[in-house]
């Protein structure tokens, strides 16, 4: 299937609805919250009584929560406990479950079982929710917050997450877009009366534990504006951590002939001491890993020229992807007003060197790479509930697609196959695109629509985000039938589809298929299992 000239795929698939009906509006009647949902830490926050956002702590008393989860037996420990056990009980332990987003099955089996990585979200999301619940009370609505250049498929398992760690998810929004809105309210962005001082540029610079992103952004008064956005679902600062464990690894294998990282209980551990190398060197000069193993000793020195000499690739690909979208945005250093650096792996000294070094710029550290992005999230929270309650709306956000989204056609002329892209990338959202496509035989009894997201011509360079199969259709329906196809991609990056048949009664709306997506009574076994009523 294709533009006008095209032939339609066919296909024999069935269907599913999806589930987005779960996501809520609140009422003043209940507390909401934002939630940080990061690779290796997680940050939950809300409102207080003056507007003035507050980090709520965990049980343990921590600001954030480590996003690893202990399969203890029937017990299931997420955070601190969970880090601890990592170098004794690897085998017990997930963590990282989401750069796993987006597939069926996390990476390794958990005590011979294995789980969606969505459930392993979920897990630490619940225990978020009882942590906060205990300061304010029961509560479901939350907004859950993700990496900017999250495809839809990883934003529909961020929002199943919730779905089964018992939430209501309200919305859910770009990471540096939800720190921009804290910097914006927080700062000197808007005047008394909630009007602008005038237009500001800002420019996010996201490097967490296990993601980052780059996004430009225009703040006027209450108006938040994307103008561009990129980064990268498969690097953070634990690709910082991994380049310390191989150095180190290596020296050992040299010196006394084996591999340290080939057993699992050590590998974690001294993960653990790398982690640690790479905090120190941020605040000193030079720092020692101690490797022990198998009765061999090595005391590793590591400076921090040397780390930066590591690591000088990964920096690099932060480097380019930021001129990408500065670009991308069409502005020039001189028309960025502001550098916000967010994500605990900016503190590394060489993130701000770097960034003044290119815009000759220095970058903002006001607020607190940890919180920010759970302080945003907060502040949307609470305007979905006041919006809910019928009150105006306090600020805007206009956001735009990291990916550009299309169907699989046929090339008229070739028939091979070929993205057929509806809504470019960077396009401001919310968007609405209608295409009319054709059949391509005589008594064509379905239509199926393979729905990829990305910038290839190739699609299968693409990723595949679902189908839509449009079946019974009439055995008398002509070649060259009218197949139009309306995308509705919503300002949280999700997308809805609806097909039309010409000459026809066949309509459809948002019944995508999506093959690594968890189905309904999946979802509400582990919904179930989760709360332990099963």
């Amino acid at each position: 299937m294709s533009q006008e000239q095209q032939g339609a795929e066919l296909g024999d698939s069935p269907t599913s609805p999806d589930p987005d009906s779960r996501t809520t509006a609140a009422t003043d009647a209940t507390p909401v919250v934002g939630i940080d949902l990061g690779t290796t830490y997680s940050v939950i926050a809300h409102l207080d009584e003056t507007g003035r956002p507050i980090t709520i702590r965990s049980a343990e008393g921590d600001l954030t929560t480590p996003s690893v989860v202990l399969f203890d037996g029937d017990d299931v420990i997420v955070g601190r406990e969970g880090l601890r056990a990592l170098s004794g009980e690897p085998d017990q332990v997930a963590e990282c479950a989401k750069r796993d987003l987006g597939l069926k099955r996390f990476h390794k089996s958990i005590g011979g079982q294995v789980f969606p990585p969505e459930v392993i979200q979920a897990y630490i999301l619940k225990k978020m929710r009882d942590d906060a619940a205990l300061q304010l009370g029961e509560f479901q609505q939350a907004v859950i917050t993700v990496p900017a250049h999250f495809d839809e498929v990883r934003r529909k398992a961020t929002q199943d997450a919730g779905y089964m760690a018992g939430l209501k998810v309200l919305d859910i929004i770009n990471e540096p877009t939800a720190a921009a809105l804290a910097a914006g309210i927080a700062g000197d962005y808007l005047a008394a009366d909630g009007k602008s001082h005038i237009a500001q540029n800002i420019l996010v610079y996201d490097l967490g534990g296990g993601t980052f992103d780059v996004t430009v952004m225009e703040i006027n008064g209450v108006h938040f504006r994307t103008l561009a956005t990129d980064g990268d679902v498969q690097l953070g600062g634990r690709d910082w951590d991994q380049k310390l464990v191989d150095f180190v690894s290596q020296e050992f294998a040299g010196l006394h002939g084996f591999d340290p990282r080939q057993d699992p209980n050590f590998h974690a551990a001294l993960w653990r001491e790398c982690e640690d190398a790479k905090r120190t060197l941020s605040a000193r000069q030079k720092t020692h890993v101690m490797c022990q193993f198998k009765n061999h000793r090595l005391k590793s020195e590591i400076t921090r020229q040397k780390f930066g000499e590591l690591t000088a690739n990964l920096l690099e690909r932060t480097e380019f992807t930021t001129r990408e979208v500065l670009s991308a945005a069409g502005l020039a250093w001189d028309r960025i007003d502001r550098i916000l650096l967010v994500g605990g792996s900016t503190r590394m000294p060489m993130v701000s060197q770097m960034i003044q070094r290119i815009s000759g710029k220095q970058p903002d550290l006001s607020l607190s790479p940890d919180e920010a992005v759970a302080h945003g999230a907060a502040f949307l929270a609470t305007q979905l509930q006041a919006k809910a309650s019928g009150r105006t709306p306090s600020f805007e956000i206009r956001n735009v697609n990291s990916h550009s989204l299309g169907l699989v056609g046929k090339h008229p002329q070739t028939g091979q196959a070929e993205n057929v892209v509806l809504i470019r990338r960077n396009t401001s959202l919310p968007a609405r695109v209608q295409r009319t496509f054709r059949t391509e035989q005589k008594g064509q009894r379905s239509v199926l629509m393979q729905i990829i997201e990305g910038e290839s011509a190739l699609p299968e360079s693409c990723t595949q985000l679902g189908r839509i199969v449009v079946r019974d259709l009439p055995r008398d329906l002509p070649a060259r039938s009218p197949v139009q196809v309306e995308f509705t991609y919503a300002s949280n990056g999700r997308l809805s589809v609806h097909v039309k048949i010409g000459g026809t009664d066949r309509e459809l709306t948002s019944e995508i298929v999506r093959e690594n997506s968890l189905t309904q009574d999946e979802l509400d076994h582990w919904r179930n299992k989760i709360a332990g009523k099963t």
